[in-house]
């Protein structure tokens, strides 16, 4: 995969044009939204090119990311969307839609394991085996070395092709529907995480 870091935001004269789907991921410096800052966003179209945003301390806009985010036409695609779309909101004030999560979709057509991490998506649908050595590093550090861009650039290398995957078990059980609600969810999910929700069902009785 050839990668390309950016400082602060996409740049002006990148275009993702044309593209029905762009795969996404974050890392932060913890795994509370409202606490940890985000530090680096991810971004591949699918084409073998990864796109990594490296966020400055303070920072609370990138206008060609949220643009790109927020564009109707093109779905953006997570591991785990719950947790990125809130640090995007809380962090840059982005409303990403439309979306889609493999996670949900592991969730719904391998009710034969509980094993739903990307790694084990990659392992099982892809036969790839997926490092997650720089799992635990310091995102917030000022100079990213090598390893942890290689890193960050695979988490979104395989995304498409699980997608594809994924939606092919859909069919197959026949419920589509059923994760294409969940996706439309999400926002809302994410939002009560930020207001104080995360660790409490609000439909339990």
């Amino acid at each position: 995969m050839k990668i390309h870091l950016h400082q602060r935001d996409l740049p002006d004269d990148l275009s993702f044009a044309g593209v029905e789907a762009v795969a996404v991921d974050s890392e932060t410096m913890g795994l509370l939204p409202i606490r940890d800052r985000l530090c680096l966003v991810q971004l591949s179209a699918g084409d073998g090119v990864c796109h990594l945003v490296q966020v400055a301390p303070g920072q609370t806009e990138a206008p060609n990311l949220k643009r790109l985010m927020e564009d109707p036409k093109i779905v953006k695609l997570f591991h785990y969307a719950r947790f990125d779309i809130a640090v995007l909101r809380h962090g840059l004030g982005i409303e990403t839609t439309p979306l889609y999560c493999t996670k949900i979709v592991s969730k719904l057509v391998r009710t034969y394991t509980d094993r739903h991490g990307l790694k084990d998506l990659c392992r099982e649908l892809l036969g790839v085996d997926m490092s997650k050595q720089q799992q635990s590093s310091d995102w917030g550090a000022e100079t990213l070395t090598e390893a942890q861009l290689a890193y960050a650039a695979s988490d979104v290398l395989h995304l498409h092709e699980l997608r594809v995957k994924l939606n092919a078990m859909l069919d197959r059980i026949g419920r589509r529907k059923l994760a294409e609600d969940a996706f439309a969810f999400l926002p809302s999910r994410a939002e009560l995480d930020l207001l104080g929700w995360g660790e409490q069902d609000i439909f339990s009785h």
